[in-house]
């Protein structure tokens, strides 16, 4: 395929380099990775389930258990990470526009370090995902005891059970509008030398990867615990769901890890033949500070809602009829 870095309008891969909505949505990644990672679990939660249901000799119940807890987590995410990260993604992007008002000058110029601008510095970029990113941490637990309160019911509409959910959940969705306050706030993390050391240690590093992986830890162990506690799930289906969500989230980090890496010089390759085709474009650093997040999460979403199900499904069925075997 050739590729024609100097006509924009080429259809060929270059095309696809310019595309607008590609170029939108790294910049989304980039503002709201908390939000990305909740959007695409939520758009790949439709197909897990299939991918469940499709699982060969495996209990039915086991199936329909796997797939309430699947689409349950991914609406769970997605809500708490849209009202959480939206002021948080805004209070940053003010720092982004204006770091003079936020920042010392000191930190802007450790942060920026020989880079033009301060959001082209690998520095500055690990220090705003550090929050962007890091609230997924923060809402992982919550997520996971919400998934386990709210699977049974999601359970019982999957069953066909007419005694399902007969109310509707109306909460509130604050429209939260950024306030100086927060800005301030995380420019005096910012601003502090310890927090610039532990930035410039970790800059080089696949941080938003190690963050993914650790949210699937946090959010896996926590929901294993909610899960053995609810009086709401069935003492039969327990076994199933907790190995199923263990198995998942083991292989899911594990091929991720291995894919990211297997990957890494396309990725390089990618980023450059980017650069080029976007050269003029204001907000390329964005743009590939969006390539660098993006990544992980739609491996880690793509292997745990495609790949995962069927092997998971599967082998958590076996390891039950085992145990009440043994």
């Amino acid at each position: 395929m050739k590729v024609n870095y100097q006509n924009n309008r080429d259809i060929s891969f270059n095309g696809f380099l310019n595309n607008k909505i590609l170029k939108k949505g790294l910049e989304f990644a980039s503002e709201n990775g908390t939000l990305f990672a909740a959007t695409t679990t939520l758009a790949l939660s439709g197909i897990r389930p299939l991918a469940i249901l499709a699982t060969p000799k495996t209990d039915k119940k086991n199936k329909q258990v796997a797939c309430a807890k699947s689409l349950t987590s991914s609406i769970n995410g997605y809500l708490i990470a849209l009202i959480c990260s939206l002021p948080l993604s805004r209070a940053i992007k003010r720092i982004d526009n204006k770091p003079k008002e936020f920042l010392k000058k000191e930190t802007i110029q450790i942060l920026k370090d020989s880079n033009k601008t301060l959001t082209e510095s690998k520095a500055y970029s690990l220090a705003t995902q550090t929050f962007k990113l890091g609230l997924g941490l923060l809402i992982a637990a919550p997520k996971s005891v919400l998934t386990a309160l709210g699977m049974p019911y999601l359970l019982n509409i999957i069953e066909n059970n007419n005694e399902g959910l007969n109310k509707k959940n109306t909460n509130n969705i604050t429209n939260f509008k950024g306030k100086n306050n927060l800005s301030k706030g995380i420019g005096k993390i910012l601003d502090n030398k310890n927090f610039q050391k532990f930035v410039d240690r970790f800059k080089d590093t696949n941080f938003p990867l190690h963050i993914v992986a650790t949210t699937d830890i946090i959010s896996t162990g926590v929901f294993i615990n909610q899960a053995n506690k609810s009086k709401n799930i069935q003492e039969k289906d327990k076994p199933a769901l907790i190995y199923n969500s263990i198995i998942s989230t083991v292989l899911s980090i594990l091929s991720t890890y291995t894919i990211d890496g297997l990957t890494k010089k396309q990725t390089d390759e990618f980023i450059k033949r980017y650069k080029i085709a976007n050269k003029k474009d204001p907000n390329l650093a964005k743009q590939i500070e969006g390539i660098k997040i993006a990544k992980p999460i739609l491996i880690a979403g793509i292997v745990y809602y495609i790949l995962i199900p069927i092997v998971s499904t599967f082998l958590a069925d076996r390891i039950k009829i085992n145990s009440k075997e043994a």
